[in-house]
């Protein structure tokens, strides 16, 4: 070995040395660490054969379920001639007689407005189920299938209440949509939901059921009236504006739900969509076919859900149950049957009525003139009847929301502490008393602390009928007659109140907690 290649030998392993000897110095440190490149937990192998089949497995699913219903979906494209706001809207200096000639030289008149959704075809004749807001006050309706074919579609009926329509267009042998059964679905499940969001026709968007029997005061903005049924099936799939009609599908392929609205603050989808359920939007469907229109039966009740407060005077040991408020009218069959305000309705037909939504269902599953038992709580005693259910009223009209101007509290009212409100008599408010029967002649709500235990209970102009508990029923007629009964009510005790509100012209119960405890 010459001199050179011992020197280029030497310098080699002094390098050598040193690079170990710095590793270790490091190490030693924690300055550096061994294997740093492999994180922590990181797979070692690649996944097995079983678990990429079952991903692909479940992807397939998915993949099956898009083609088999996606051809039964429809695109929904409405217009009308003229806004009807407008031309209901008077208009200023047109003399009498001549309001449509003129109107027709409003621009906005002259554009035609359009809206669009989705739907399912559910027969193979051209039966389609979608949403009433997608149709209603439409003048034209037309719908577009998979393979581009566009079909004008007659309205057949609609109905506001459940948010159901039935539409019909002229074909033969077409795609349909199987329809499942809502009530044996679970929180949970996998769900698609499939429509035409924002122009993006035939979109398949995926998510589970988040909740179920969703409505009541969650949902109350979509209560079209007080004959509403809101019992929806709440989904985290993608629903944004167009998806309204379109089918939402289980694992098996089978229509659960009808897409109906989404929350969110924006009008876009914010991670929660809402279904009705698909056995509620049948049952409207075969009423307006076979019938013409929607036979709906009801009990005669103004309900609303149990409260902490309603539960203790009613002697449940849960806070379940509906709360019953006034009669709908003088014909109610629950007053008939015996049923009062203030009583908490725990199952119909031996099904469990654990909130309004339930009860809703069960009664609509039955037809007018046929009888529901009723089970019922009634301050500590649990009675039973039997009730011949009548048909609801087709266009239900209700009264104006808008209250009367009355900020400022009159002469002779009384500032009440124990439920945080201030009452006059009626006789204090003449053009009031004017409007009431002898029976709604009780003491006038005028003023509310919003901080009070009545807050959210009691509104300005309620009128307080009579203290139902503590029993025996004491009719209230004067702020003498309250103040005799509340005197004898001590701090965290409830008392239950029947209420006349006069711009619904409905009777309700509140029950409240004295001291707000």
């Amino acid at each position: 070995m010459s001199s050179r290649t011992f020197a280029r030998a030497r310098f080699g392993a002094a390098v050598a040395v040193a690079f170990a000897t710095g590793v270790v110095f490091a190490s030693g440190f924690d300055l550096t660490r061994f294997g740093y490149a492999q994180a922590r937990g990181a797979p070692t192998a690649k996944p097995t054969v079983q678990e990429v089949k079952s991903i692909s497995d479940a992807s397939n699913a998915f993949v099956t379920i898009a083609e088999h219903v996606t051809p039964a979906v429809v695109s929904i494209q409405a217009e009308r001639d003229r806004d009807s706001r407008v031309q209901r809207a008077p208009r200023r200096n047109v003399p009498p007689g001549l309001e449509d000639f003129f109107q027709q030289f409003d621009p906005r008149q002259q554009v035609p407005q359009a809206a669009s959704g989705s739907g399912f075809i559910v027969s193979k004749d051209g039966y389609i189920l979608t949403n009433n807001h997608v149709v209603e006050n439409f003048d034209r309706v037309n719908v577009t299938l998979t393979d581009h074919r566009v079909f004008k579609a007659k309205v057949v009926g609609r109905d506001p209440t459940t948010d159901v329509a039935i539409i019909k267009i002229d074909g033969q042998n077409l795609p349909t949509a199987t329809l499942g059964n809502d009530e044996t679905v679970r929180v949970g499940e996998w769900v698609l939901a499939i429509g035409n969001p924002l122009g993006l026709d035939f979109t398949v968007t995926a998510g589970i059921v988040s909740a179920k029997g969703r409505g009541g005061a969650e949902l109350q903005s979509l209560r079209g009236s007080d004959y509403s049924i809101t019992d929806f099936i709440q989904t985290d799939a993608a629903i944004n504006p167009g998806n309204s009609g379109g089918p939402l599908v289980n694992s098996r392929g089978e229509v659960i739900g009808v897409n109906s609205a989404i929350a969110s603050s924006t009008g876009y989808y914010s991670g929660y969509g809402f279904a009705i359920p698909i056995t509620l939007a049948k049952q409207v469907m075969d009423d307006i076919i076979e019938h013409g229109r929607v036979r709906r039966a009801v009990i005669g009740v103004q309900i609303s859900p149990v409260e902490p407060e309603d539960a203790e005077v009613a002697g449940l040991k849960e806070i379940r149950g509906v709360k019953v408020g006034g009669y709908s009218d003088d014909n109610s069959p629950a007053r008939a049957a015996g049923i009062q305000p203030g009583d908490i309705i725990i199952s119909a037909d031996g099904k469990p009525a654990d909130r309004v939504s339930t009860l809703q269902r069960i009664i609509r599953g039955h037809e007018p003139g046929e009888t529901v038992t009723l089970e019922i709580m009634r301050y500590g005693e649990r009675k039973t009847f039997r009730i011949k259910l009548a048909e609801a009223p087709s266009e239900p009209s209700l009264a104006s929301r808008e209250r009367e101007e009355n900020d400022a509290a009159p002469a002779g009212s009384i500032s009440y502490d124990k439920i945080g409100v201030r009452i006059e008599s009626v006789s204090a408010n003449p053009q009031l008393a004017s409007r009431l029967s002898e029976d709604q002649r009780g003491v006038r709500v005028v003023e509310v602390d919003p901080r009070g235990p009545a807050r959210g209970r009691l509104i300005q102009d309620d009128i307080i009928t009579a203290v139902l508990y503590p029993t025996p029923r004491k009719e209230v007629r004067s702020v003498a007659d309250l103040q005799s009964v509340l005197s004898k009510a001590g701090d965290g005790d409830v008392v239950s109140l029947l209420v006349y509100d006069v711009q619904r012209k409905q009777t309700r119960v509140a029950n409240i907690r004295i001291g707000g405890q």
